[in-house]
């Protein structure tokens, strides 16, 4: 990372960069109202984020294999900390630091330091032989943005996530580098049986270590590790790369599809063409703004496709009940309606 400020800021951008930051120092609400300099956009969509959960698919399949509760909690929590790594650093390797991910728009589908808090949460439901569902509510991380007075911003984890399901609680508590101590990506993971939901004779798992690189256990896991304590290494974890299949009956991309609505802009920002990049985007948001001022003006909304809004997630209503820690006590969410593209359908059986 750049030790000088604004080093790393191209020298045409700076005067918008130098107003960024002067925006930010006050801002608190939705991050994806900000404004960003071009040259600080990633060129994908938050939209397309969601593709970082399936990189993994040999960890993600083992789970079904686990023999028992406590096993598979133990897989889940380590399939969860390997999807972290290219959510969270992928920019800073590929692009020489981290990107304000493209603003998702109605339709669009394929989602200093400042404090980011990532508002929602993800269940993940498994049938086992029996045919009764086994479901795991994850929490996100808060995101602490550093770097950004050079111009080379990076993201540290902060806080806590939780996991629960299957009779156990994981608890994950992110201590990245800090000004003075600290190493970065840093995290520390308790897995312990949830209260009044069975468990008992499993012992306490604590794990850590680095979430882009690798961890150990450091109690526990006298059942499940290797020899060296290893936990996992992700490091040699194996990558898939995850390949897009457009919505359309024939598999191609139609026009909300997040890689076509955004093909410009992405275009012009890897090529380092960031007047075309600019443009591009003013042009789809504003158009997105000019929708929402004609649907107010005729008392319509975006129809939903795909997803059907639920005032209180009943998951995540009961497996908070769980952890007093956990708020708020209730989250809305979308439940997804099944309706899968016909060149997915065949997967989703």
């Amino acid at each position: 990372m750049s030790e000088t400020v604004g080093d790393a800021v191209p020298a045409s951008q700076r005067g918008s960069w130098s107003s960024f930051l002067k925006s930010i120092a006050s801002f608190s609400g939705d991050l994806s109202s900000l404004t960003a300099p071009p040259f600080i956009l990633s060129p994908i969509s938050l939209t397309e984020f969601p593709a970082y959960w399936c990189e993994h698919p040999d960890v993600f399949a083992t789970i079904a294999d686990a023999p028992d509760d406590e096993a598979r909690m133990l897989t889940v929590v380590k399939w969860f900390i390997g999807t972290l790594k290219d959510q969270y650093t992928s920019r800073n390797e590929s692009m020489g630091s981290e990107k304000k991910p493209l603003n998702p728009v109605l339709g669009d589908f394929s989602g200093g330091s400042i404090i980011v808090k990532q508002i929602g949460h993800a269940v993940l439901t498994y049938t086992p032989a029996s045919g009764t569902p086994v479901e795991y509510l994850f929490t996100l991380p808060r995101l602490r943005i550093d770097g950004l007075w050079y111009g080379s911003p990076y993201i540290e984890l902060a806080e806590t996530t939780y996991i629960i399901g299957g009779g156990f609680v994981g608890t994950i508590e992110y201590k990245g580098k800090g000004y003075f101590s600290g190493k970065s990506h840093s995290f520390k993971a308790h897995i312990t049986p949830a209260p009044g939901m069975g468990g008992g004779g499993a012992e306490e798992h604590i794990i850590e270590g680095t979430w882009h690189e690798k961890s150990k256990w450091t109690k526990g896991g006298s059942r499940h590790q290797p020899p060296d304590g290893t936990f996992q290494d992700v490091t040699h974890s194996g990558k898939k790369e995850v390949t897009p299949v457009g919505g359309e009956d024939d598999g191609s991309m139609g026009e909300f599809e997040t890689r076509n609505l955004w093909g410009q802009v992405a275009k012009g920002i890897r090529e380092g063409d960031f007047e075309t990049a600019s443009r591009e985007k003013s042009r789809i948001e504003n158009e997105q703004r000019q929708r929402r001022k004609d649907e107010a003006a005729a008392g319509t909304t975006w129809p939903l496709k795909h997803f059907t809004p639920v005032e209180s997630d009943p998951v995540y209503e009961r497996f908070a009940r769980l952890v007093p820690k956990l708020t708020p006590p209730t989250e809305d969410c979308y439940a997804f309606n099944e309706n899968w593209p016909v060149a997915l359908a065949q997967f989703a059986k």
